[in-house]
């Protein structure tokens, strides 16, 4: 076939390789998206502020009492080493972003570029990405409301209803209700759902900063002697279960169909949150561990309010403030990435890779309203009943593998259409994106067993759903396409 950048003609069907190496194409792509139902209501800064509304917060609140301990004060490098690699990650998100401002992030660049089959994989990647990570901060969540109620009436939640099976309980119960609030809001649509994400980012900006302020009034350079403890293999560990807290950058880019002018707006706003999101990340984790020796990190929950409760005086009146803040930037969290979540569902199910019904959009809310009731339920019931290291790690490595092939997309479509309109382009480009793969594969190679073990039944089972279904039903297959 032609280069990228043209449209497929329709012609004889090829045999299995070419049916699972056939392209959408760019144009494709962006004429799918021209002509979305989905209602342009969004601007840069609301572009900004929903991709740090995916990402600030879950590494910080949630995550960083579980990668302390496998760092130590390293945790900090670690911290900029994922944040490196987000970066990379990030440049080539912004170029295809401005050249493909559809609603599939990653999942709609493969497909363009990488042929069908790979797409699904990244798609199947997307959706335990932001599915499983939707889990992990609800199950955040819930520590930090019952935190909350600890701190301000002295009762808590009954294990049996506040942990999953296997740590003491029975259900989670409130991580299942914050993942049935935020299916209540985004029923309303993507308008209402962006304004209370704004209000949300501002307070939980507010709390970082606040604990900050706190923190650094118990500083003691010596918590951070020895800084390699566990040493650089420690440090890797740490940055791999951190990449979890940077999986929100891309959220922007499933707005894609919903921005007012996205090939402007789509890149600035993936590079404007990553950077503010890092800065915030690292000044937070070095106030944390110069208030609390890390050894003490393990086994906490709601890890930033025990810091200042075990090290901090003035009562419990600075911890019920962060717990109230964390209370609302977790919701935030849950609230963005479930979007988000829905939003390439619905690109996949437009492409007839998964059953139309998730693109169903509702004509007075502009809302694929079936697609967020199914996608929400199926979250509650993994927030209820998994346990939170579990969902980081399983997070962490479909994100990874994503963004490996948003890195090879870029370069891929720098060779066979070199002259294509980009309103943003990768700097020293085939060499970071290159880096990018580079930081990607050596951050999945510092997961556990468990992890890949699980990650590889995931998408065995993804290949015999898309086999069974996805190859039949795809858009390209009704047309007889042949490979690009």
């Amino acid at each position: 076939m032609d280069a990228v950048g043209t449209r497929p003609e329709v012609g004889r069907r090829t045999g299995p390789v070419g049916r699972w190496t056939r392209r959408q194409g760019v144009d494709a792509a962006v004429d799918a998206a021209a002509g979305s139902p989905l209602r342009r209501t969004m601007g840069v800064a609301q572009l900004t502020l929903l991709s740090v509304g995916a990402t600030l917060g879950t590494g910080i609140f949630v995550v960083l009492g579980e990668a302390v301990p496998e760092a130590g004060p390293a945790i900090v490098v670690s911290f900029v080493l994922a944040g490196v690699t987000a970066l990379f990650s990030a440049l080539s998100y912004a170029e295809l972003a401005g050249m493909i401002p559809g609603s599939g992030s990653s999942y709609s660049y493969a497909y363009a570029t990488l042929g069908e089959l790979v797409a699904w994989v990244c798609g199947w990647c997307l959706i335990l990405e932001y599915g499983v990570s939707v889990a992990a901060v609800a199950v955040g969540w819930g520590q930090y409301v019952n935190e909350l109620l600890d701190l301000t009436f002295g009762v808590t939640l009954p294990e049996s209803l506040s942990a999953p099976p296997g740590l003491g309980g029975t259900l989670n119960v409130p991580a299942a209700l914050i993942v049935v609030l935020a299916m209540v809001v985004l029923l309303r649509g993507a308008r209402e759902s962006a304004v209370a994400n704004v209000v949300m980012v501002g307070v939980k900006i507010a709390a970082l900063v606040l604990f900050c302020a706190v923190a650094f009034t118990a500083f003691r350079a010596g918590n951070f002697h020895p800084l390699f403890p566990l040493g650089a293999a420690g440090m890797s560990a740490g940055a791999a279960s951190l990449f979890f807290s940077y999986i929100g950058f891309d959220a922007a880019s499933t707005a894609g169909e919903e921005a007012r002018d996205p090939q402007r707006d789509l890149p600035r706003a993936i590079i404007l949150s990553l950077v503010l999101v890092t800065a915030l990340y690292v000044l937070v984790a070095v106030a944390a561990l110069g208030a609390m020796p890390w050894r003490r990190f393990e086994g906490t929950e709601a890890t930033l309010s025990q810091v200042l409760v075990q090290s901090v005086g003035g009562g419990n009146l600075w911890p019920i403030l962060l717990s109230v803040g964390a209370v609302v930037a977790t919701t935030s969290v849950v609230l963005t990435v479930q979007y988000g979540q829905i939003r390439i569902l619905f690109a996949m199910a437009r492409d007839g890779l998964v059953p139309p019904l998730f693109a169903k959009v509702h004509p007075r809310t502009g809302v694929p309203r079936a697609n967020t009731v199914i996608v929400s339920s199926f979250i509650a019931v993994l927030a209820a009943l998994i346990p939170l290291g579990s969902l980081a790690d399983a997070t962490s490595i479909g994100t990874l593998f994503a963004f490996m092939l948003v890195n090879l997309a870029v370069v891929l479509l720098r060779r066979r259409n070199p002259d294509a309109p980009r309103s943003f382009r990768v700097p020293f480009s085939p060499v970071t994106p290159v880096l990018g793969v580079g930081f990607c594969a050596y951050m999945l190679f510092s997961l556990g067993a468990d992890t890949w073990i699980a990650f590889g039944a995931w998408m065995a089972v993804g290949l015999v759903i898309y086999g069974c279904y996805g190859a039949r039903h795809s858009k390209l297959e009704r047309r007889g396409e042949p490979a690009a």
